[in-house]
């Protein structure tokens, strides 16, 4: 056993063993960082659809059931990709029956389910890892050097943009999307990536307030479309937040934009992938510019494609004794400001 944190960690074996709940989009991207990474092992899959078995890579069991395939005892690390709604169940199986769990974002759906996951993963020795992918964006890790070692001063305000398109055809491929109990709305199931950056950069809020409204949507969902927040972080900056699915045809940005005391700088693209300006009293950055494709699913696409710097992680951790990319908590910590954002939406 080797010390971690509060955990004791057993020795793991050569090749760590994976299981998948959920083999949607994300699951299938998964399974193909594992199956390529030469320290991991895709051991089974479990989901609902029979038409999921054509398609599992040799020698990987489907199962039907989750339980079924927990009480096999055959996995180290459960990657829990199922809709919102259902993280917190599943990742506490797999707790409950002795893996690890990676759990998509976001988190869950709510602090008090959080708190549940941290609880079980706490009393069970287990690691709970939050994916949170674009913290491996190659911009945003030389913004987070800077800020971490207080090169920009004080920070005075933050622009936090995400201007992306959901039609009709991303809503009817999954019954459970765009339903309040299931998905939880938008800053849930797609910005909780940019209000994790925000956090990643800047640390937690104080207050939010804000606006939402459902324009072209109100046909097939029950949450919002577009929003505009404003807030204040702990440490006194002013934060602007702005977001829509209703982007015509396609995704056009995804940025954040600081304003601080020694510099200004944007992080821009589609998914955070490009420094668009910069001007600093210091040494300038890299002129980044990431060609790297986003997370295609066909009908949508999604945020940058770093599930195998996720997958690596776990490796890094589990046999190397490295630090988690994003702890559970922080995953909470996210999953708190969404919740002080939607609190405070004028009514």
């Amino acid at each position: 056993m080797l010390r971690f944190g509060f955990l004791l960690l057993e020795i793991m074996p050569e090749k760590i063993r994976f299981s998948i709940v959920g083999f949607g989009n994300i699951g299938r991207r998964h399974a193909a960082h594992i199956v390529h990474n030469p320290e991991t092992k895709l051991v089974s899959v479990c989901d609902i659809k029979d038409s999921v078995g054509a398609t599992l890579p040799d020698g990987v069991t489907l199962y039907s059931d989750i339980d079924e395939m927990l009480r096999r005892n055959e996995t180290d690390v459960l990657c829990v990709c199922t809709p919102n709604y259902l993280h917190e169940p599943h990742a506490i199986a797999g707790i409950k029956a002795g893996s690890h769990v990676v759990v998509e974002k976001p988190m869950a759906i709510s602090v008090a389910s959080c708190e549940r996951m941290i609880a079980a993963a706490e009393s069970h020795n287990r690691i709970i890892f939050a994916i949170k992918q674009n913290r491996y964006n190659p911009p945003v890790q030389e913004v987070k050097k800077l800020m971490a070692n207080h090169d920009l001063g004080n920070i005075y305000m933050m622009q936090v943009n995400c201007f992306w398109n959901r039609g009709d055809a991303y809503y009817t491929e999954s019954e459970w999307r765009g339903k309040k109990d299931k998905d939880g709305g938008c800053l849930f199931t797609q910005f909780s990536h940019f209000v994790d950056i925000l956090y990643y950069l800047n640390g937690a809020i104080k207050n939010a307030e804000g606006l939402i409204a459902n324009f072209a949507h109100l046909h097939n969902t029950e949450v919002e479309d577009t929003g505009s927040f404003v807030m204040k972080s702990d440490n006194g900056a002013i934060i602007n937040f702005n977001f829509t699915t209703c982007a015509y045809e396609r995704n056009m940005e995804g940025s954040i934009t600081i304003f601080a005391e020694r510099g200004t700088i944007k992080i821009g693209g589609q998914y955070l992938n490009t420094i668009e300006y910069q001007q600093l009293a210091g040494a300038a950055l890299p002129n980044i510019n990431i060609s790297a494709k986003s997370n295609d699913y066909g009908l949508y696409q999604g945020s940058m494609s770093n599930h195998d710097k996720v997958i690596q992680n776990v490796v890094d951790v589990l046999h190397h004794h490295k630090a988690i990319m994003t702890t559970a908590q922080e995953g909470r910590d996210v999953v708190k400001i969404i919740e002080q954002m939607y609190a405070g939406v004028n009514k």
